[in-house]
């Protein structure tokens, strides 16, 4: 006879008697919360899912996945290629010798780290050559001691294409006269900009003329970098292929050059999204109190329904019926706003930035000039889970006092 009463006096129940408008607005402020809440939650981990996805993008889009290296030069770079591109796990592979030294320029000085390449191999292994502000990496031509430098250091220096940059070795060559470093006069080619760190601290120059720099001979190059399927699985392929290798090699991957980078993220968003449950918790149990005061309110209907033959269970049902319709009403209402906002949040900002005649984000400042987002639909179903749960919980106690209830004592002052 009850079974049905839980589930349509629940839902008759979000909404007080029409002489006490306070449970209603109370009811609603619990479910605008936990709209809010969710909302904020999914935008906020889209917006960081974002950021993360752009460091990923340029970052490791020019440092190596994995390298392999060599102990001595490595003589026949091509066959070495040839074998690591044969695993399935490996996209690319391209030559390099890297060389660290300081870049110089009218009294100023930068430190930078010079890598020899092929520009038509480094194309198939970097988006270099998709960031190209000027010039092409084909600019770099053997024996011509051509340099692409990053933005940053041409904004450092105040260079342009054409102009001279003077490379210092940390070597110093013994002459008659005495002990001088060893210098190498470069002529700009090309400027690159992927919005990092890496504009101010990396420079490319042809292998060629690396190779001579490092007093080696040509065509000789001290190691492969590689372009894989799954980054993340860069330290275990790149060990595998160093195993497989007939002669002394050695393996380094982007964990060990920027892993703390990744990994700082990675719990800045942990640690975020764990604050941000807060406010969907808080949402949520707002619920408790809501229920509370319709208990309160209905204290005489529990009693007629008791008498009636209601049995604890079902009044118990009727309230987590009635918290169960809030918790579901608001983070429905909060997945959908935060999915639309998530989805749409770069354009929106961009329309802001526009109206307001003002830039959030500066290209001179931040790495990127635009706030991006990237939606994961598995964080949104944990959001809405979690809002879910905790909503469900949230009924547990009011719901249980309520079926304590007593008719006689309800109906005494009634």
């Amino acid at each position: 006879m009850f079974r049905p009463l839980p589930f349509f006096i629940g839902l008759r129940y979000t909404r007080a008697k029409r002489r006490n408008h306070f449970i209603s607005f109370i009811s609603l402020i619990s479910m605008l919360g936990l709209t809010l809440g969710v909302l904020v939650m999914i935008l906020v981990l889209s917006v960081m899912n974002g950021f993360d996805r752009e460091l990923r993008t340029r970052i490791l889009g020019m440092v190596p996945h994995a390298s392999i290296n060599g102990y001595q030069p490595i003589e026949d770079w091509r066959s070495l290629a040839s074998q690591l591109e044969a695993d399935p796990q490996v996209v690319a592979a391209a030559p390099f010798i890297q060389m660290q030294g300081m870049l110089t320029h009218n009294g100023s000085v930068a430190p930078v780290l010079v890598s020899g390449i092929i520009p038509e191999a480094e194309a198939r292994v970097s988006i270099i050559d998709q960031h190209m502000q000027a010039g092409t990496l084909d600019d770099l031509k053997e024996g011509e001691f051509g340099i692409i430098i990053g933005e940053l250091i041409a904004k450092r220096f105040n260079v342009q294409v054409g102009d001279k940059l003077t490379f210092v070795m940390p070597e110093a060559s013994v002459t008659p006269a005495g002990v001088f470093p060893r210098l190498k006069r470069f002529h700009v080619t090309g400027v690159f900009k992927v919005g990092a760190e890496l504009d101010a601290s990396m420079a490319l120059i042809h292998a060629a003329d690396a190779a001579r720099l490092s007093r080696w001979e040509p065509g000789q190059v001290q190691g492969v970098r590689l372009r894989l399927v799954d980054l993340f699985q860069a330290p275990q392929v790149a060990w595998n292929l160093v195993s497989q290798l007939p002669g002394d090699y050695y393996a380094q991957d982007w964990t060990r050059s920027h892993g703390n980078l990744f990994a700082a993220i990675r719990m800045e968003k942990t640690m975020i999204g764990l604050l941000l449950l807060l406010i969907v918790a808080v949402a949520a149990f707002n619920i408790i109190s809501t229920l509370v005061m319709v208990v309160t309110d209905k204290k005489a209907d529990i009693a007629i329904l008791r008498t009636l033959g209601a049995s604890p269970g079902t009044i118990m049902g009727v309230f987590m019926v009635q918290g169960s319709v809030i918790g579901v009403v608001g983070t429905l209402a909060g997945g959908i706003l935060g999915v639309l906002a998530a989805l749409n949040v770069s354009a929106l900002v961009a329309g802001l930035e526009k109206l307001l005649g003002t830039q959030f984000l500066s290209s001179d400042v931040y790495f990127i000039s635009y706030l991006p987002s990237q939606l994961i639909w598995t964080d949104v179903v944990i959001i809405c889970t979690a809002a879910l749960g905790m909503s469900f919980l949230a009924t547990l106690y009011p719901a249980w006092r309520a079926s304590r209830t007593e008719p006689a004592e309800a109906l005494r002052y009634d």
